[in-house]
């Protein structure tokens, strides 16, 4: 067996939304050195109504749970059985995202390192068609009695991987298995248990050499699976083995949710300048198209000079200068722009675009540089930089999946002005609000989250009443 202690887990569920559904029903055969076998299963009470149609599915009825223990009843017993196994699934994103979310609700973390049994039948039978449970059972005849019931499918997997390890050399099986666990190759210079207090949870990590400043900055929603792909060999990048070759270190900082994790990467990025991020290091680089009011070539902008309160004339952002100038050769072709009088190149006569007859002739007099500075504002528009749409400061709520970590991130004018964690710090951003720098990766990263964050005015907003919403 691939590993000393295997748990293969099924549950039976309300329905299919990890975050909103409850488990009716758990299912563990937990396997120890790969011979002895030991067998769990509950009835759960979900403390809500199970659908018509899932009560058909599963057997599973109303008055079957009415009795049953709550999940907070049986958690104990559940992760004791779990506890250092490789938690085995057929997809298994939902089964371990059901039990997260359930240990969440009751405060508590989860974690296990997990391998799901719809993507090695996918590794070791390429050509089998389908992988779901059933066709499983039908490919390879395995036993399926209790179909649909928690035990039951945790049998059928337990069934499904000895019948691999029968059909298949063993080596094939636990190569295919070590790549779908993404099990890490730790370089020589870090210690064996370099990953083991890192945790499943958003936030940023850095790699660090010798020296005091990082190599590399990196950001994820689950920092244990990022920093661990960096390490796993079927996954490394060229980047990746020539930065493993120098890490001595890795710190990490745990964030209450994703928007945390973006705009402290992004700060940390740009601020320490660390070697290996030449990518987001770029950013910097990020540039607004400037038009002035009279007939003239745009200009090219960078975050420092721009006024947040005087986006008239603004449009983008673009990655770079190099960009902007090819969203405008872009325009010109669209509209019918003139080269010279957008910039892109200078010449005495008609503009390249004219000469292949994609210019309406600004450049030889056929349109006044009045209409042409018009039309160019016209094909700009919908880049037009937005304004700030709120009154004020406004903060974004993030808990972490346990609710033990929150915070709420300040704004204003897209300026992101601090992350704040307690009520002290929450009253001293109110009182003397920080002076915020406009960065137009942070606009950006804005423009695309705001809308589904729900923010809220942070008058009178208190962290206590955010926690409440």
């Amino acid at each position: 067996m691939f590993a000393p202690a295997v748990a293969f887990v099924d549950l039976e569920t309300t329905g299919t939304l990890a975050a909103e559904d409850r488990i009716t029903e758990v299912g563990i055969v937990r396997v120890d050195d790969g011979a002895r076998v030991s067998e769990w299963s509950t009835l759960v009470n979900p403390e809500c109504s199970i659908p018509p149609e899932i009560q058909g599915l599963t057997g599973i009825t109303n008055a079957m749970v009415a009795r049953a223990p709550t999940f907070r009843e049986i958690a104990d017993e559940l992760a004791g059985r779990i506890e250092g196994c490789v938690f085995v699934a057929h997809n298994a994103r939902f089964d371990y995202g059901f039990l997260k979310h359930e240990f969440a609700r009751l405060r508590r973390a989860f974690t296990a390192r997990v391998l799901c049994t719809v993507k090695l039948s996918r590794r070791l039978y390429p050509d089998g068609g389908r992988h779901n449970l059933d066709a499983l059972i039908a490919r390879h005849a395995l036993p399926a009695d209790d179909r649909h019931r928690a035990l039951g499918d945790a049998r059928i997997l337990w069934a499904f991987m000895q019948t691999v390890y029968h059909d298949q050399p063993h080596a094939e099986v636990d190569a295919a298995i070590a790549r779908i666990l993404r099990i890490p190759s730790l370089p020589p210079q870090l210690p064996a248990n370099a990953l083991d207090a890192v945790p499943e949870a958003p936030g940023v990590y850095r790699f660090y050499g010798l020296n005091a400043l990082p190599l590399y900055v990196g950001k994820s929603v689950n920092l244990r699976e990022r920093v661990a792909s960096h390490f796993s060999s079927d996954y490394r990048s060229a980047n990746d083995l020539r930065l493993s070759a120098e890490i001595t270190r890795i710190d990490f900082e745990e964030t209450a949710g994703e928007l945390g994790a973006l705009l402290r990467e992004s700060r940390l990025v740009k601020s320490l300048l660390p070697a290996y991020n030449q990518r987001l290091r770029r950013r910097a680089e990020m540039v607004a198209l400037s038009i002035a009011a009279e007939p003239s070539p745009p200009d090219y902008v960078r975050s420092p000079a721009i006024d947040p309160g005087a986006f008239d004339d603004l449009y983008g952002p673009f990655s770079s200068r190099r960009q902007a100038r090819e969203a405008l050769r872009v325009l010109a072709a669209e509209a019918g722009l003139c080269w010279t009088a957008l910039g892109l190149e200078r010449r005495n006569g008609p503009c390249f675009a004219r000469q292949v007859k994609k210019c309406a002739g600004a450049c030889v007099g056929a349109e006044t540089p009045a209409a042409h500075h018009a039309r160019l504002r016209h094909a700009l528009a919908p880049h037009a930089l937005k304004r700030w749409p709120y009154p004020g400061m406004i903060g974004v709520r993030e808990t972490s999946l346990t609710g033990e970590r929150t915070e709420v991130h300040v704004f204003r004018d897209w300026c992101w002005l601090a992350t704040v964690r307690d009520e002290s710090e929450l009253n001293a951003v109110r009182e003397v609000p920080p002076r915020g720098e406009f960065d137009l990766d942070i606009y950006r990263l804005l423009v695309r989250r705001l809308p589904r964050a729900r923010p809220m005015l942070l008058e009178p907003l208190t962290l206590a009443q955010s926690n409440a919403s």
